[in-house]
């Protein structure tokens, strides 16, 4: 979960899912549709479902208990380099080395890299700083790497380094020569490609029509209000059988994601004639009436909801978000 995402929206996160699913053999057993639900709001939801596949590799084929050397765990989905050397130095006490954003930044620094941290010699060149290190640690590999990232997280920030405050600053050949602050390398990010989008929010007092993304397109097996492409909400109004002329515009939302921008105009029409069901079409695998009170048992992505919270149907009250309690009654 903490892989891009901050640990204050984690938590809550975290706490729930334990709850619900607190060892490998629970998630092993539990359906992908709740898995998802408590992850919904995270995002990068490729992440819980390959979290799911691990558990599942575990649960299945190695009587319930994780490898405990680093070239094992990435033999699981969703264990890159980084994960499977926290895991191991962390939990296992094994002397693997890691390297995330923050271990990267101090490295840079301290051996002066003027590689590009996000291209792959400059990625190999920061692992074989931290690897050499490892071999050479005197005490809990583990201390060493959770030092190595709070370090990065509290004093060697991004931007201008607190090196007043760092222990191993007199050490550090980047602050000698100057060049701290500019340090690390990395290639600019690409600007988000802008995209525009219609939803429609069909919806009484107590329903809503939600749509399930096909699982191999962007927010895969979750729900949403039903969308497209362009700015036009007719045709998709006339998909869902609702009259062109019962069809009122409420809003707009922007959400930004790490290579689009999406910008989604927001429509309402009310509940027509009962159907039988719903044209799925190239975006959505199903498309059914769902209880309001019972979606947030749906999983959802972070879009879906404001989309949702523009209509004015079941906005996200404080009361309601993971891991906190619900209002009394």
């Amino acid at each position: 979960m903490l892989q891009q995402t901050r640990v204050e929206t984690v938590v809550p996160y975290f706490e729930r899912f334990l709850r619900q699913l607190p060892d490998v053999a629970s998630l092993a057993e539990a359906p992908e549709e709740q898995v998802l639900a408590l992850w919904s709001g995270l995002g990068y939801y490729r992440r819980a479902r390959m979290l799911h596949a691990a558990a599942k590799t575990v649960a299945g084929q190695l009587g319930g208990q994780l490898p405990q050397e680093p070239e094992q765990l990435r033999r699981l989905q969703g264990i890159g380099a980084y994960t499977a050397g926290a895991m191991a130095s962390i939990a296992f006490g094994k002397r693997a080395a890691l390297v995330d954003g923050n271990v990267a930044r101090v490295l840079s620094r301290l051996f002066a890299l003027e590689h590009d941290v996000k291209s792959a010699d400059g990625i190999a060149a920061v692992w074989a700083v931290a690897e050499g290190l490892m071999s050479v640690v005197d005490g809990p590999p583990g201390d060493w790497n959770q030092a190595l990232m709070e370090l990065g997280a509290t004093v060697c920030t991004p931007g201008e380094p607190h090196c007043g405050e760092c222990p191993i600053s007199a050490g550090c050949q980047g602050r000698a020569l100057g060049i701290a602050a500019r340090l690390p390398r990395a290639s600019p990010k690409t600007k988000p490609l802008r995209r525009r989008r219609v939803a429609l929010v069909v919806a009484s007092a107590e329903h809503v029509v939600l749509a399930r993304r096909r699982k191999e397109g962007l927010f895969g097996g979750l729900w949403e209000p039903p969308g497209a492409e362009g700015d036009d909400p007719g045709p998709l109004a006339a998909q869902l059988g609702v009259a062109a002329r019962r069809i009122r515009p409420v809003g707009r939302v922007v959400h930004v994601l790490s290579h689009r921008r999406l910008e989604i105009q927001v429509s309402m029409a009310p509940i027509g004639r009962r159907r039988r069901g719903w044209p799925s079409g190239p975006d959505y695998d199903a498309i059914e009436l769902v209880r309001i009170d019972e979606l947030l048992s749906r999983p959802q992505a972070t879009l879906g909801r404001k989309i949702l919270a523009v209509a004015g149907v079941a906005p996200l009250a404080k009361a309601e978000r993971p891991g906190l309690p619900s209002k009394p009654k």
